[in-house]
């Protein structure tokens, strides 16, 4: 097994990071030719007013004959002409940009969200839940209003740029050259900023996924909270956690607003410069009058993209923050992979068998040692010990929710690492300790279980009279569509588990998982789960980890884990005659329950 953890974010650079994020999701760039094209029509647009400003001044209102009205007209008229088709262009490429963006950060939402689950529970365990789904929408948020606003104007300025410097060029290479002298040094201190600034909005993501972490602990877990009246410790916790996002937030601002204030000093210096050398080359002779307004005009073209540098960088930044730690998503590796020539597996009864099994988890000691346990076909094995002796763990194996690091685990003499995972998923169904309910009905939640095109409802209503739980459900305030509430609170962890049974019935899988499903059960309802249990097991191969002894007693075969290690098996009578580990549980068992 691979000890891989959750990446916290990834290690790449602004542009590796983009450059990456576009290979994820080539939706992005779809069409960008053509968008690209039309950017540059807009473009072009923008500086029709400085070409027509100098056109109008020098061959119109000063022409040499006195001002020509006629041309004057035919200039303005032109000039709107252009700035409607600037317009349309510009609106073209704002639909353009949003359509590919959407389709490029759903491919990466749902790259991100499938790979979540492609992760064993081992990995996802190591980041807290709120965290992990921060990654897949509020990171991804970031880098949608970028690439449709920033993105945009990203865009458009560089042209904007490029267009007005060729036009500056051509009405005086000497102002051009004293313009671009005068941001030589901003362009040479911006790298390093934008280094720092990267690095401050990468804490402000992580704080801010450490905040989500948090609420969402403190919602699932506020009853806990009330019970033991620790509101007052939750509430400084969460406190602690929003003061972090705040000052990483004020921390990255206080230097883009740094950033910004140099950027529009710089600016307001070139439109001054030009203006006063401006004025000395007209006074030469050098430069008229209508070329010298063209170039305040396109001098401001040419400095508005810096003065919004801040912002757009601002939002570079936050979404490459973003990019990172979603992408630190797709670059963690699955552990528990999908074999490439999976071997087939047929349904029927199954025979599972723990081979010189051994396991340990991350950075952790071994916590099951060359353990051999054989389950088989249509037979029913209850594994006892001591908490914390790896029954759970052994479950977790079969299940193939992890991979064991020594040994294999078999079904019908396959290892399950050869069994494609839709295969193992419709023979091997577990009911873990605490049966998840999701928000929704009692017949939605035990429909999870079903498999194909059958009517739904009416292979659930089967399950539930099968399973003996008509009465109850019955007793329910409106039968199967009861409202089981948010991970089903709205019923007792009895009910709860019932309807877990009848999840898994309905699933109709070969071999049967038992995590203590039982654990939580109260009297009320132990004997609905009795019977549905023994109609659940029926001719399946059922694997228990059994908390009491009642189900060891009742099962063909008993394995007793210790340490990690198998220290007894054989039949419950047989072993309690032993009078080993085994009798001694049972004995002090026996002797609570009287």
């Amino acid at each position: 097994m691979s000890d891989a953890r959750l990446a916290g974010t990834s290690t790449l650079g602004v542009r590796a990071t983009v450059r990456t994020g576009v290979e994820v999701s080539p939706e992005l760039v779809q069409g960008l030719g053509v968008t690209l094209a039309l950017a540059v029509v807009a473009s072009v647009g923008r500086v029709l007013v400085p070409v027509a400003v100098q056109q109008t001044v020098d061959t119109g209102i000063l022409a040499a004959g006195g001002p020509d009205v006629p041309r004057v007209v035919t200039l303005v008229a032109l000039t709107l002409v252009g700035l409607l088709a600037g317009a349309v262009c510009t609106a073209a490429v704002n639909v353009r940009l949003f359509r590919s963006s959407e389709a490029g950060l759903l491919t990466l939402r749902t790259r991100a969200f499938r790979h979540v689950h492609d992760l064993s529970v081992l990995t996802q365990g190591t980041e807290r839940r709120g965290s992990l789904v921060s990654r897949v929408t509020s990171d991804v948020d970031t880098i949608s209003l970028f690439v449709q606003w920033g993105g945009i104007q990203l865009l458009v300025s560089v042209l904007q740029i490029s267009v007005a410097t060729v036009l500056m060029a051509v009405y005086s290479w000497q102002l051009t050259l004293l313009v671009w002298a005068c941001f030589v040094p901003l362009a040479l201190v911006m790298p390093r900023l934008q280094r720092r600034v990267n690095d401050r909005y990468t804490r402000v993501r992580e704080a801010y996924g450490a905040m989500l972490g948090t609420v969402s602990e403190s919602v699932v877990g506020a009853e806990t909270i009330r019970a033991y009246g620790v509101g007052a410790r939750a509430q400084r916790a969460l406190d602690a956690t929003i003061r972090a996002t705040r000052v990483a937030q004020i921390r990255a601002q206080n230097l883009v607003a740094v950033v910004f204030g140099t950027g529009t000093l710089v600016a307001n210096l070139v439109l001054a410069v030009v203006v006063v050398v401006g004025t000395l080359l007209g006074v030469a002779g050098e430069l008229t009058v209508g070329r010298l307004l063209a170039f305040v005009f396109l001098a401001q073209l040419f400095t508005s993209p810096v003065q919004m540098a801040t912002e757009i960088l601002n939002e570079l930044q936050n979404a490459v923050a973003g990019w990172r730690r979603v992408l630190g998503v797709l670059e963690t590796p699955v552990d528990v992979v999908e074999p490439e020539a999976p071997t087939p597996s047929r349904r029927g009864p199954a025979r599972v068998e723990l081979r010189g099994v051994g396991f340990a988890y991350p950075d952790g000691p071994p916590v099951l040692h060359d353990v051999d346990v054989v389950v088989p076909a249509g037979s029913t094995v209850a594994v006892v010990g001591a908490t914390g002796s790896g029954k759970t763990t052994i479950a977790r194996l079969v299940a193939r929710f992890v991979d064991p690091t020594a040994g294999a685990v078999l079904l019908d003499g396959v290892d399950l690492r050869q069994i494609a995972g839709e295969d193992l998923r419709r023979r091997v169904v577990l009911v873990p300790q605490e049966g998840f309910l999701f928000d929704g009905t009692v017949a939605e939640n035990v429909a999870y279980g079903v498999r194909g095109e059958d009517d739904v409802d009416a292979v659930v209503r089967s399950a539930v009279e099968a399973l003996g739980l008509g009465p109850w459900v019955e007793e329910l305030s409106a039968g199967l569509q009861t409202p089981v509430g948010q991970r089903g609170e709205a019923l007792s962890a009895g009910e709860r588990q019932l309807v877990a049974l009848a999840r898994a019935y309905v699933a109709q899988p070969d071999v049967l998982l038992l995590d203590e499903a039982t654990s939580a059960v109260d009297p009320a309802t132990e004997v609905r789960i009795a019977r549905a249990l023994e109609s659940l097991t029926r001719g399946r191969t059922t694997l228990t980890i059994a908390h009491r002894l009642s189900t060891a007693e009742a099962a063909d075969q008993v394995v007793v884990v210790d340490a990690g290690r198998v220290v007894e098996a054989g039949p419950h009578a047989e072993l309690v005659a032993r009078g080993d580990l085994y009798a001694t549980m049972h004995a002090a068992w026996v002797a609570h329950t009287r």
